[in-house]
């Protein structure tokens, strides 16, 4: 079952890919059902908060009229920063699921989500299709690379061609 959430959540980091934003992406499910997705638009919106777990967490608890949503469980392809905790912690969220590990040291995540901040804590499991969140982060980043290079290359010859 945990797949095929992490797949909801995945489709949804391929529409940030598409839109050229860092591919994350997150569902929320209530009873078995996804309730709401999200994906990353903070260079589309240029909005510091603008997270996958954010827009999914805001549009659950807008379609079940509550800031609380203890029912809920998050399904994020990758591990959520303390900022994102934060809002699970706050929405009362039950359960996270994170495929990709953070490699920069969000290690803060499971601290935050036991912390009792809120008098809430919050379970969170990581690795759930582990491999296939951190593919499609590689993959961006490997093709922004090469658009960067790219545009490095073109500016370089433009430049000759002014001499």
């Amino acid at each position: 079952m945990k797949n095929k959430y992490m797949k909801a959540a995945l489709k949804c980091a391929k529409k940030a890919f598409d839109e050229g934003e860092v591919p994350i992406g997150a569902v929320v499910v209530l009873d078995g059902k996804v309730i709401s997705r999200g994906h990353n638009r903070r260079t589309k919106r240029q909005i510091a908060t603008a997270h996958a777990e954010i827009e999914a967490i805001e549009k659950a608890c807008k379609k079940l009229n509550s800031w609380r949503i203890p029912d809920c469980e998050l399904y994020v392809t990758l591990e959520p920063c303390p900022m994102c905790m934060g809002a699970v912690l706050n929405a009362r969220i039950k359960k996270v699921y994170f495929g990709a590990k953070e490699d920069k040291g969000r290690s803060l995540t499971a601290q935050i989500a036991g912390a009792n901040l809120l008098n809430h804590t919050v379970e969170v499991e990581g690795g759930v299709m582990e491999e296939e969140c951190r593919q499609i982060l590689s993959d961006f980043f490997s093709s922004m690379r090469i658009r960067e290079k790219a545009k490095t290359a073109q500016s370089g010859a433009m430049q000759g061609d002014n001499e």
